[in-house]
């Protein structure tokens, strides 16, 4: 396997940030921001409990979204609780003020879920104010935690609160873990002075994109980070210079003519990931679908028959699709539940391989990935991380034709629909005449193959039947008046 090279490319427009993480010019992630539905994951909110559920062991606490905000009896943490130990009725009362931070955007029709356990993110490390615990990232290798949290330690002096150890403080030098430290005590000061009252208050937002880039998704791979827009270089330099000064060196401005995305063949991979079939280098393929619930992945063979026999088909088309499928998980940004029925293998040593394959393919994930082994039914399910929308929630909306279904009634059935709904009307109501207002298709089935159809309704209700064309009708949209 050749070096890893990952670029990271930000596109700026007005209305949006796009960012896209390409590793040796393969894109693994997009990113994408709006100027009028900035995320609020790590939002800090003075806020008021507006309604507590015992039955659910929740409550609603108003921060000034459109929405009450969700907090769980889970997620309230304070010193000497065991979380979720005591009744959240004991806990929070109608009217009280606390802290709280934004855990996940609100998704659908769901508020933002919210957390009392304030976390503070820097370059190296993430501070946690009313914690003591040092923890260390699960990435640097075992060996290495505790020489780190020793060294930690070490630099604190006489500063309390808890920290983790993030991934990147591996590579970094005593001043610079020095430097994150002072800039998160400054924060948390700054917000700390301004939590004081009783109103409702946004007390602290999270970095907007482009800057987020540079705190939390460059590492020792990334060799270049290329930004289209001049205003936006100037900010992300004077962050750099600031906080991290290892990634100046690698911030370059693109100012040619053609735009950065079409550069690199962005944009077709935008349209690939809001595909529902994902097709495999060896003629497989993948069928994504997303549901409120879950997400299922079902892996095709398609027109690979491969050189050898079926079970070394089935089995080179799975280990694909292991790679193709982590890809895909963070390049939609799809959270929540994954369910993946891989093409049936006789062979455990098989089996054994493709999950060790997914299990290394999703290792290089941002987010939190969990992975169950094969169920007795062939299904691996796994469990990532969900802190924003999906990308397909992000750029598309449910189609007001099929609102959601993914299918249509056909012509046919609606045409059968109609003729029940006529004779049903003219029961009720007997007009002198019916007209029919259908989509064109309709009306042409009805003037051809339905012909007959249309002459036993008129005999049978024994009035005349008229069609006329709604050219702004979807092909289920129909509506009978009575003349």
């Amino acid at each position: 396997m050749g070096l890893l090279r990952e670029e990271i490319l930000v596109n700026v427009t007005p209305q949006e940030t796009r960012v896209a993480v390409t590793d040796n010019g393969v894109v693994q992630e997009i990113h994408i921001e709006r100027g009028r539905s900035v995320g609020l994951v790590g939002n800090i909110y003075r806020g008021r409990v507006q309604r507590v559920l015992p039955g659910m062991q929740s409550a609603f606490i108003e921060v000034g979204l459109d929405r009450a905000a969700f907090l769980h009896v889970a997620d309230i943490r304070r010193p000497g609780l065991t979380p979720g130990e005591t009744p959240i009725e004991q806990l929070l009362h109608e009217g009280d003020t606390l802290l709280v931070q934004v855990l996940k955007d609100p998704i659908g029709t769901k508020g933002a879920r919210l957390t009392t356990q304030l976390s503070l993110a820097g370059r190296f490390l993430v501070f946690i104010p009313n914690e003591a615990h040092i923890g260390v990232s699960q990435r640097i290798d075992e060996t290495e935690r505790e020489a780190q949290k020793e060294r930690l330690q070490a630099l604190l002096g006489e500063r309390g609160g808890g920290y983790i150890i993030r991934t990147n403080a591996e590579s970094a030098s005593d001043d610079d873990l020095r430097a994150d430290l002072d800039y998160l005590h400054r924060l948390w000061s700054d917000i700390d002075s301004r939590s004081a009252g009783s109103d409702v208050a946004a007390l602290y937002e999270d970095l907007r994109l482009p800057l987020r880039v540079l705190r939390d998704m460059v590492w020792a791979e990334t060799c270049r980070i290329v930004v289209d827009s001049r205003e936006t270089y100037q900010r992300m330099l004077e962050f750099a210079e600031r906080y991290t000064p290892a990634a100046l060196g690698q911030v370059e401005h693109y100012s040619a003519d053609r735009p950065l995305f079409d550069l690199y063949r962005i944009e077709e991979e935008i349209e690939r990931a809001l595909a529902r079939r994902v097709d495999l280098k060896s003629g497989g393929y993948l069928i994504i679908d997303q549901t409120e619930a879950l997400t299922t992945v079902d892996v095709n063979t398609g027109g690979f028959v491969g050189n050898k026999n079926f079970d070394e088909t089935v089995f080179k088309t799975n280990l694909e699709a292991a790679q193709a499928i982590a890809r895909q998980l963070r390049l939609r940004n799809l959270g929540g539940i994954i369910v993946i029925d891989f093409i049936d293998m006789d062979e455990p040593a098989h089996r054994e391989a493709v999950l060790a394959e997914l299990t290394r393919a999703v290792s290089r994930d941002r987010m939190r990935v969990g992975l169950n082994d094969f169920t007795a039914q062939g299904l691996v399910e796994i469990t990532r991380k969900r802190t924003r929308e999906s990308l397909a929630h992000v750029l598309c909306e449910q189609c007001p034709t099929c609102q959601g279904r993914g299918e249509i009634k056909t012509a046919q059935t609606i045409c059968y629909e109609i003729l029940r709904e006529v004779v049903r009307e003219q029961r009720q109501f007997q007009p002198r005449e019916f007209r029919i207002v259908a989509s064109q298709q309709v009306v042409d089935l009805f003037l051809d193959e339905e012909s007959a159809s249309l002459a036993m309704l008129e005999s049978f209700v024994q009035r005349p039947v008229s069609l006329q064309v709604e050219t702004a009708y979807t092909q289920e949209q129909y509506d009978i008046v009575l003349l």
